[in-house]
Parts: structure tokens; C-alpha cells; sequence
């Protein structure tokens, strides 16, 4: 980790807290993008806007900052494209499962105290251990 910043750490969860706490105001609902996301693919009723939206803005805000130099990223993605596409959907069968993902259960559910979301994080962050330890030290990856 040589280029971790306390500062732009602490301003991106500052942000995050806050863009948070305005969704629950402006909408009562609880951020979890798997399920924005999810929701905003199937174009009806009045939901359907603001969930566009917020993954617009999602987007868009990361490619601001990129566009002015607040966040220099420099990706380099080395798995395979099976690799990659078989990853992505065990994601979306896992957020699928666990009726959630990081940020509806790791970040809002704990900050609301909720059991399940102690649960469901405590096993994602479990499983990312495991597929870590799997991936580098037992196949090599």
C-alpha cells in the first residue's frame, strides 16, 4: 500500500456517508447498488429514474475525478476475459443469495445495527479472504 492517503480515504467515506444519508432522506431507501442496479435495467414506474441516476452519478463522479486529476487511476486488468465474466456473475448470484451486496449491508445495514448485515458481511468479507488465499497460494493465480 504505498499510495494510500488518509485524507482522500476519509473524504471518499465522508462522501459516501453523506450521498447515504441524502438518498435515505430524499427516497427513504437504503443504498444497495445491486439492487439499484438491478431495478434500474427494468425501465417502469417512477423508481426507475432515480435509480438511473444514481449509477449515472456513480459513474460519471469517477470519471470527473479522473477527468481532473483528482483520482490518477492507472488499472491494469491481467485475468483472462472467462475469468472476468465468470467472476462478475458469481457477484451477481452472491448479491442475488445474500438479498444484498458491500454497500447495502456492509455500510448502510451496520451503520443501522441490523443482525442480518452483520451476517451477510462477516461472510462476504470470509469468502474474499478464502478466494484470496485459494487464488494465490493453493492455484497459483
Amino acid at each position: 500500500m504505498d499510495n494510500f492517503t488518509p485524507f482522500s480515504a476519509l473524504a471518499g467515506g465522508a462522501l459516501i456517508g453523506a450521498g447515504i444519508v441524502l438518498l435515505m432522506i430524499a427516497n427513504g431507501r437504503i443504498a444497495g447498488v445491486s439492487g439499484i442496479l438491478g431495478s434500474a435495467v427494468q425501465p417502469d414506474g417512477p423508481e426507475w429514474r432515480w435509480r438511473v441516476g444514481f449509477i449515472v452519478g456513480l459513474v460519471g463522479g469517477a470519471a470527473l475525478a479522473m477527468a481532473t486529476g483528482v483520482a490518477p487511476v492507472s488499472i491494469e486488468i491481467t485475468g483472462s476475459l472467462p475469468l472476468l465474466i465468470g467472476g462478475g456473475l458469481l457477484v451477481g448470484f452472491g448479491t442475488q443469495l445474500g438479498s444484498g451486496c458491500t454497500s447495502g449491508h456492509g455500510v448502510c445495514g451496520l451503520a443501522r445495527l441490523s443482525p442480518r448485515s452483520l451476517v451477510a458481511t462477516g461472510l462476504f468479507m470470509a469468502s474474499g479472504a478464502a478466494t484470496v488465499f485459494v487464488m494465490r497460494h493453493m492455484i497459483g493465480g
